[in-house]
């Protein structure tokens, strides 16, 4: 359809950050399309330079108030790699159970509080205390479970205080840890209503063929180990992640693009549903198929119902993890010592997806070098692919509906904006 259109979203609402989106169409055809991000550069990775090693992990959770512990942990593997640092059995499990509290703290927040308004067509979460009042109530709930858990290991609700390089600076009473398991056993009701409102409300028809790529780990769903895998059948080491996801500016965007060797990627709860399907605990597994969910799908807005998949799972998880704590019986453990230094990098599955630090250690304990790549400015490319497919398939409708559409679409991505917003380099000639 040769159409003339012009849509300009000015700071996309419900999305954490401040982006912007420009569409320019004249006789049918796509003359501009940006994303903009308009976040100020905030230079994390320059504060770490000179700070001593144990000092990173509590900096660093500060990119992030939603994903604070993604961020800790990530800093934590990346010390301990460089220190050859060996954190204990009920070290790991606490860290993992943090981790499974952070992944439904931040999916309910976006499927609850951002997404539910479109599916009811409300404007924010506001109008669904009144014409949504359960709904609004068990997203209240589920987040305030989520909050709990990372409280009782993290030692505070946002940017954990007991997570330290070389273990875990407080071990909570098993009592908490059994009340914490009688709340995420009762939450699932939660997750089955949240469930029946996404089975009603199907994603729309789109689909734009990308290579995905996450953790894979032997023997469990990776949020907190593993090394990256794709969709393109390779794999790569940690310490090569360089070699493989390459990053870059562009003049629109304060966030940098990444792409690899096979141009756009994508990153988060659909890369790992599609390359990890069969590591999924059973309700979650049951759920992402009663959905409708199944790999592999290129659907970037099926991204909501795999958030929803991973609540199942985290949840699931997170239980089992307190069963083995349980069984060891909780106690407090001393930190392992730092052994050498140099150079560690760090990964994890972050709520966005794919989460890289990496630090240059010297021999004082001081950080010399620091590099981070945030899952959003991995997903900014595919992005803007997926906008530049989509537009041209709703020229005949009206210019409203296609901003509505167009906002929807980034926000299934969930993208964190100020997260994605960090160092550039610059040359003065």
């Amino acid at each position: 359809m040769k159409k003339d259109l012009k849509i300009k979203v000015h700071e996309i609402t419900r999305v954490e950050g401040h982006g912007n989106i420009v569409i320019d169409v004249k006789k049918g055809e796509i003359k501009e399309l940006k994303l903009e991000i308009i976040e100020s550069p905030r230079f994390f990775e320059m504060m770490l330079r000179g700070r001593r090693y144990d000092e990173a992990q509590h900096i660093m959770s500060r990119i992030c108030g939603i994903c604070a512990v993604s961020h800790t942990s990530a800093s934590l593997k990346a010390i301990e790699s460089a220190m050859g640092i060996n954190i204990s059995r009920q070290a790991t499990l606490l860290r993992k159970l943090a981790f499974d509290g952070e992944m439904l703290q931040s999916h309910i927040l976006h499927l609850f509080f951002l997404v539910l308004p479109d599916l009811v067509g409300a404007g924010s979460i506001v109008p669904l205390l009144s014409s949504h009042p359960e709904m609004a109530k068990t997203g209240l709930e589920l987040k305030r479970l989520a909050n709990e858990i990372c409280g009782v290991v993290g030692g505070r609700h946002i940017h954990p205080i007991s997570l330290f390089p070389g273990g875990v600076l407080f071990t909570p009473k098993a009592d908490d840890l059994k009340k914490l398991r009688d709340g995420l056993e009762a939450s699932f009701s939660g997750l089955d209503a949240a469930l029946e409102i996404l089975k009603t409300k199907p994603a729309p028809n789109f689909s734009l063929e990308r290579e995905f790529i996450s953790l894979k780990q032997k023997g469990e769903y990776s949020f907190y180990d593993g090394e990256p895998v794709s969709s393109e059948n390779y794999s790569f080491k940690s310490e090569n992640y360089t070699k493989k996801i390459k990053e870059y500016v562009v003049p629109h965007s304060s966030a940098k693009h990444s792409k690899t060797a096979n141009g756009t990627f994508m990153v988060g709860a659909l890369a790992r549903i599609n390359n990890n399907f069969r590591q999924l605990k059973s309700r979650a597994r049951a759920a992402s198929i009663a959905g409708g969910l199944k790999p592999v799908s290129y659907n970037p807005f099926m991204n909501n119902l795999a958030q929803l998949v991973e609540c199942y799972h985290a949840t699931e998880d997170a239980i089992n993890l307190i069963d083995k704590l349980l069984e060891i019986g909780p106690k407090p453990e001393p930190l392992k010592k730092p052994k050498t230094h140099g150079r560690g990098v760090g990964i994890v599955e972050a709520p966005r997806g794919t989460l890289y630090h990496e630090y240059v250690i010297n021999k004082d304990g001081l950080i010399e070098k620091a590099n981070c790549i945030i899952p959003t400015a991995q997903n900014l490319r595919s992005i803007e692919d997926d906008l530049r497919a989509l537009v041209p398939t709703m020229l005949d409708r009206p210019k409203a509906e296609i901003s509505k559409a167009v906002e929807t679409l980034v926000r299934a991505y969930d993208p964190c904006i100020s997260c994605s917003t960090h160092i550039m380099d610059v040359s003065f000639i």
